[in-house]
């Protein structure tokens, strides 16, 4: 059969990029060998976006950070580029067919968070520094609209929610291994965990965060009915994930299981949230009424991290010496102090590190302190905001938490199949683990907890929109 003109194109074009690729490597510039890869991404977000989203999620947990880019922004390759892609084509998709379902845009959730984007934005106007607000907004508008906007019609497909996780647990999963085994080469000391995530984490925090928000899925992939090789993958994954929560030496991770545990409890015993609600304004009063024996208590507590996992766990209230606390003690004193200069619009969003500097003040900088801008943000999601979008920015976040688990919750308690009612309390309760961690870093300018956080806020209103009215695709 002779060859059409098309494959004599195809031919063509092959040969040649084989010749240009082969000299270029003799010179040693690789990066033409991904042109193909970078093909079939390009033909695949415009003809088949869910598969996309799919390979985002395996290759999230694999994305190294490029630091700061010519444009100005801290780019994660291969995965935000092509969020970046979803993003621009999604919207195009909008325009062109002109119609998204409705049912999405008014639920509480999604009202939250339009809500929060459009703070972002009017807060972006008043900024100090408009370039580096704008360049926040687009940046965090490529993890939400992907994963939450466009993730709520993908996840309206039950199928796909396995499917994602299958996709993010698998690499997640060797790169836990691939630490694990840079770590052994170092007798697992306490020190050498802050860094042998790299290049794949900047952080043993990061990657602490990331393995305690999956852990609880992994729950959603085991079955009875599924076969003994299927049942010791999912031992094994659940094996490798305790390893790595544990070798990475990060007490916020620790600390946010323990909170997911007692979630957990909450919803198994199915302990009246009312109950919860009075027991939670006593405990407040307590602290409030103690706080000063409390913190006297704190101030004597002198035990820094250490390899010793009880010791280590004990710094974790350690106020006095260890540099860590005191460092986000630091944070958040200079970022309150922002937020009393401008309480209703802030500093504009994206600018903490770059402005924070002049509100340290001299008896709470630490051996690790900085003016450069160069260590990092408010390390806290909570307070982050207060700082750069003012009160409305900080509530903004918690109202779309509030409404996670306020829907999440109708949800559990409204199902009765197994299946559904298993992978709703994984998921709020891999968000919990996410909230907690919130109080004492924040990560979500970050693809690594961006991309799972937005995706398990969509996996709740897809189930909540889409299970009652029995149109999800079971498979």
């Amino acid at each position: 059969m002779r060859p059409t003109i098309s494959n004599k194109i195809i031919y063509i074009f092959s040969i040649c990029f084989i010749v240009i690729n082969a000299l270029l490597i003799t010179y040693q510039f690789y990066w033409l060998t991904l042109l193909p890869i970078a093909v079939l991404l390009i033909g695949l977000t415009f003809f088949q976006l869910d598969k996309v989203l799919l390979i985002i999620a395996f290759f999230t947990p694999l994305s190294i950070n490029l630091g700061d880019t010519d444009f100005g922004l801290a780019l994660s390759l291969p995965t935000e580029p092509l969020l970046a892609g979803v993003l621009f084509l999604f919207f195009l998709k909008i325009i062109y067919e002109r119609k998204y379902d409705f049912a999405i845009i008014k639920h509480p959730i999604s009202l939250a968070i339009i809500f929060s984007i459009f703070w972002n934005v009017l807060t972006s106007i008043t900024s100090q520094l408009p370039v580096v607000s704008i360049k926040f907004i687009i940046a965090r508008l490529w993890f939400i609209v992907p994963f939450y906007f466009f993730g709520v019609l993908f996840f309206k497909k039950y199928a796909n929610i396995k499917r994602f996780l299958v996709f993010f647990l698998i690499p997640l999963c060797a790169v836990v291994l691939y630490t694990i085994v840079n770590h052994a080469a170092y007798g697992f000391n306490h020190e050498s965990a802050h860094w042998v995530m790299d290049p794949f984490f900047n952080d043993h925090t990061s990657y602490g965060a990331l393995l305690a928000m999956m852990f609880p899925l992994i729950i959603v992939l085991y079955k009875k009915k599924y076969s003994n090789t299927i049942k010791f993958l999912v031992l094994l994954a659940t094996i490798i994930l305790i390893a790595g929560i544990v070798l990475s030496y990060t007490r916020a991770a620790w600390l946010s299981l323990v909170v997911a545990l007692g979630v957990f409890l909450i919803y198994y015993f199915k302990i009246n949230f009312k109950f919860l609600f009075i027991f939670g304004a006593i405990f407040l009063t307590l602290i409030l009424a103690f706080k000063s024996d409390i913190l006297m208590k704190l101030e004597r507590n002198r035990q820094d991290s250490s390899n010793n996992m009880a010791e280590h766990i004990q710094s974790i209230s350690n106020i006095n010496s260890d540099a860590s606390n005191l460092e986000r003690i630091n944070r958040w004193q200079s970022a309150f102090r922002m937020f009393y200069e401008r309480p209703f619009v802030g500093f504009g969003p994206g600018t903490y590190m770059f402005l924070y500097a002049p509100y340290q003040h001299s008896t709470e900088k630490t051996i690790i302190s900085t003016n450069a801008g160069t260590l990092g943000n408010a390390h806290s999601e909570y307070i982050g905001p207060l700082a750069e979008q003012g009160v409305f920015g900080t509530l903004a976040y918690i109202v779309i938490i509030f409404f996670v688990y306020y829907r999440g919750s109708l949800l559990y308690y409204s199902i009765s199949d197994k299946d559904n009612k298993k992978l709703i309390l994984a998921v709020l309760l891999g968000f919990t683990t996410y909230v907690v961690h919130g109080f004492i870093n924040n990560f979500l300018d970050t693809d690594k907890a961006a991309v799972p956080f937005w995706a398990f806020v969509a996996i709740i209103t897809a189930m909540d929109i889409y299970h009652k009215k029995e149109l999800a695709v079971q498979e």
